[in-house]
Formats: C-alpha cells, sequence, structure tokens
C-alpha cells in the first residue's frame, strides 16, 4: 500500500492483530488485521442510516424499526457504507498519536464481512482526491453550513435543495449528515459542490500564525521613525 493514509494501520494488518485503532476522529476495530467495524462522532451509525435521520429514529423505533423489513444482503451494503463512512474519518489527519488496544471489541458492531485493511485506505484516498477534485477548500467541512441565494435560473438537483432547506448557517456538514441520515461523507461531498457552484459559502482561509523567532534570538523591533528622531534632535540643539 504505497501512498497510505496509516503505517500504524498496515503494520497492524501485517501482524494479523486484533482490536481497537484509536484516532483523534474515530476508532477502526480489527480482527485477525482486518476491519470489521469503525466508529466516528462525525458519521451517522448504521441505526440512524436505516431509519433516516436522528429526528426520526425515534419515530421509526415505535412503528416497528426498518432494519426489521430490509434483507440480510440490503443491511449488509448498508453496513459496510456505514464502515467506510467512519473510517474516512477516523483516519483523517489528526494532532494527537495514534493507539492501538488490543483485545477491543465494538458494542455495536453486527455480523459481517471483514475488509482488507488495504482496501479501507485506498477507499479513504480515492475520497480525499474526489473532495479536493470538487473544491479544493477542506475548511467547508467541519465550518456551519451558510446557504447563498441561487442565481437566476441556476438549477439545483433534490440532494442540494434538503441541505440547503436544513442548512441554518450553525449546523455544520456532519449535524446536517445525522439530521438527514445520510452518510457523512457524502453530505461533506455534496457541500462542496454547492460550494463550487455558488450556493453555499466558503469560509476564508485561515491565515498562517506569525513565525516565532528560535529560542535565544534577539527580539525584533520596529525601524525607528528617522524623521522624528530628526525632529527631537532639531529641538534639542535649539534649546543649548
Amino acid at each position: 500500500m504505497t501512498g497510505g493514509v496509516s503505517p500504524l494501520l498496515r503494520r497492524l494488518a501485517a501482524d494479523r492483530a486484533t482490536g481497537a485503532l484509536v484516532r483523534d476522529h474515530g476508532t477502526l476495530y480489527l480482527v485477525d488485521g482486518q476491519v470489521v467495524h469503525a466508529e466516528s462522532p462525525v458519521a451517522p451509525g448504521l441505526d440512524v442510516l436505516l431509519a433516516g435521520g436522528s429526528d426520526r429514529r425515534s419515530a421509526a423505533r415505535s412503528h416497528g424499526a426498518r432494519a426489521r423489513r430490509i434483507g440480510a444482503g440490503e443491511r449488509e451494503i448498508c453496513r459496510l457504507g456505514a464502515l467506510f463512512d467512519a473510517a474516512f474519518f477516523a483516519l483523517a489527519p489528526g494532532r494527537g498519536p495514534a493507539r492501538f488496544r488490543y483485545g477491543a471489541e465494538p458494542r455495536l458492531a453486527g455480523a459481517g464481512r471483514p475488509v482488507p485493511a488495504a482496501a479501507v485506505e485506498r477507499e479513504t484516498l480515492r475520497r480525499r482526491e474526489l473532495l479536493d477534485d470538487v473544491w479544493p477548500y477542506p475548511a467547508l467541512d467541519a465550518a456551519p453550513v451558510v446557504p447563498r441565494p441561487a442565481a437566476p435560473g441556476q438549477s439545483v438537483t433534490a440532494r442540494g435543495r434538503a441541505l440547503l432547506s436544513r442548512a441554518d448557517g450553525v449546523r455544520t456538514p456532519a449535524q446536517l449528515a445525522w439530521v438527514l441520515g445520510r452518510p457523512a461523507f457524502h453530505t461533506v461531498l455534496e457541500i462542496r459542490r454547492l460550494a463550487a457552484a455558488g450556493l453555499v459559502e466558503t469560509p476564508a482561509p485561515t491565515p498562517d500564525p506569525a513565525p516565532v523567532p528560535p529560542s535565544g534570538a534577539a527580539p525584533t523591533a520596529d525601524p525607528p521613525d528617522i524623521a522624528l528622531l530628526r525632529r527631537v534632535r532639531d529641538a534639542l540643539e535649539a534649546h543649548l
């Protein structure tokens, strides 16, 4: 796996390890080096996806969960989609080091086919490239979604209209994904498309912090005001 996203994941796969790979934005669960489950606070879980959104989950439970009405094949497709969705965010670059808890098992994972770690990394890289091809502004992915009015005659897809109707300038893409019961990656991708079309505000880039002088270096000072110094000198000479 050249150009991978997690050297530790590759090493665990080679060692056929079993446990939980914990990162800043989520967790991947492995059995014999293969991914069997993924969780991320960004990505809605399988129950939310099957219910059609967090605001419908309780209603779905009270009227009989949709999961009971779908076949095993459809449920497995949904499970794999949720796995790849959560894995994409779990493998996002983080600030802290990744760690592995040997023997840890997921609480909410259902039975299903394991996924090779190489396939998870390839799909993660493919999705990163797709986002950059659509609109290379990653600041959109975590910022509140601020709609902009459409231009005269500009068309919007049904998926885009559903997102825009719930975007209130406060909800982030992840929050919209949970409300709508959609995979978080697909929500982020659609928001980037809307931003490329001018239908969502693109946040201004955060300026880079000023460079810090190396330890022991003398602090730099503003250049002196030469004209002011000359006036002070002339005034002193006039009183001598």
